[in-house]
């Protein structure tokens, strides 16, 4: 089954000879280097390319062993590609695998490295460079700081359910149903049960994405990083911060002396996983004030599927399913997300006026184009109505407002301009963000 991911072939199509090295970076399994070894692979041979002019090496694999080194790397892309007339393309798979090297010219001086091989290669003017890595072994911050602004990021994501629906198509409902339980991890399309898709999200948890971020950052408490993670799992679409996270683990688990967990620590592990791209943080925003708080915020999980199998497939409440699945989607459209926060003034028990402060769950920005977006599971009755309403109304501007609701599958505005959306047609909809 051929997957499609238009969205990121077409930006790497956009950077083509733009004198930059392209990488591709994403949570591990997402499907990086399918999008680089197949789907950009066949565009460039379709556009004439011939196949030998595409040079692929996949550090992972023992047939390419030797370009760990990355002085054997850039020989031998030298030797194939510098002083020819013709242009070549350069694909690194899972470059993380590169060694550091001893500099054979100053032994003791400082080691040899694959941005160096790269910033090499670079100069050469018939030659493209392309490299995917692992997320928790070469990280985004790793390799863009390493090359100085010379670089392009095209962050990859898990499926959204626009490209799940395209490729398993039937029944939308049904296939949103599936997809809010086992998620959009490409390869979740070739399990052939249940039982198969909740094993394989399982052990990409505990065989690839915990081990990884052991092995890079030195973990040193390994159950806190785990009880972290079902904590951020349990609590998505939920305001915290790493003094609440720390005080929960050291109730439950009833620490004291030494073994307690510091809100220090906490905070580590969560930027770890934030890294790895396990999770993103999403800030609160003061819509008026122009400014973010510092704390609480929430965390949104890559991909709901990930999120669920590591609670053991339990608490799927729609209404935070639906949550980090839109908050997801955004993301995968390239807008920048916060929570917005508006104060209006309102009566007290006592009949005082006070300031209440009101969340909108999303504001979407791209490209200078802003959305306020609520997510609402169903608004049986006009007072639910009037509470996903009223921070809206609080803003004091003319930009979009959108409710995304699960109980109604033809969109309508309301007399206040809001669209009232169902979150198959939402998702399904390109234009609509």
């Amino acid at each position: 089954m051929e997957i499609k991911r238009d969205l990121y072939l077409n930006r790497l199509i956009s950077y083509m000879w733009d004198g930059q090295v392209k990488v591709i970076t994403g949570i591990r399994r997402c499907g990086k280097s399918y999008l680089l070894r197949v789907l950009f692979k066949n565009y460039l041979m379709q556009q004439g390319v011939p196949e030998d002019h595409i040079l692929f090496y996949e550090l992972d694999l023992a047939k390419d062993i030797r370009y760990r080194d990355p002085l054997e790397l850039a020989k031998a892309v030298r030797e194939r590609a510098d002083g020819r007339a013709d242009r070549y393309y350069l694909f690194v798979d899972e470059i993380q695998m590169s060694d550091e090297v001893p500099n054979p010219y100053n032994p003791n001086g400082k080691a040899i490295t694959f941005y160096d091989a790269l910033n090499d290669l670079k100069s050469l003017p018939n030659l493209d460079i392309y490299v995917t890595g692992s997320n928790s072994r070469m990280l985004s911050g790793d390799i863009l700081t390493e090359f100085r602004g010379r670089s392009d990021e095209i962050r990859v994501h898990p499926l959204s359910f626009a490209e799940y629906y395209a490729a398993v198509g039937g029944d939308r409902a049904d296939a949103f149903e599936e997809y809010a339980f086992y998620g959009g991890m490409p390869l979740i399309l070739s399990r052939p049960d249940d039982t198969a898709k909740m094993n394989y999200l399982k052990s990409l948890f505990s065989e690839v994405y915990l081990k990884d971020i052991v092995e890079r950052k030195k973990i040193k408490r390994e159950d806190v990083l785990s009880a972290t993670i079902d904590l951020l799992c349990s609590s998505v679409g939920s305001l915290t911060n790493p003094n609440s996270i720390a005080n929960s683990l050291n109730s439950r688990q009833r620490l004291s002396g030494e073994n307690t967990v510091a809100a220090n620590t906490v905070k580590a592990y969560i930027d770890h996983l934030v890294d790895a791209y396990l999770f993103e943080e999403c800030r609160r925003y003061d819509v008026k004030g122009r400014s973010y708080f510092d704390y609480p915020n929430k965390y949104y999980c890559d991909d709901i599927g990930l999120r669920n199998a590591r609670i053991g497939f339990r608490q799927q409440e729609m209404t935070h399913m639906m949550e980090n699945i839109i908050y997801n989607d955004l993301r995968v459209r390239g807008c920048e997300v916060d929570i917005g926060i508006v104060c209006g003034t309102e009566k007290n028990k006592a009949g005082q006026s006070v300031q209440v402060p009101r969340e909108i769950d999303f504001i979407a920005t791209r490209g200078g184009r802003k959305t306020y977006i609520q997510s609402a599971y169903a608004l049986e009755t006009e007072e639910k109505a009037r509470v996903e309403n009223r921070p809206f109304a609080l803003t004091g501007d003319s930009f979009p407002k959108i409710i995304v609701r699960h109980d109604i599958r033809k969109r309508w505005y309301d007399e206040q301009g809001i669209l009232n959306i169902g979150i198959l047609d939402f998702l399904l909809d390109p234009q609509i963000v």
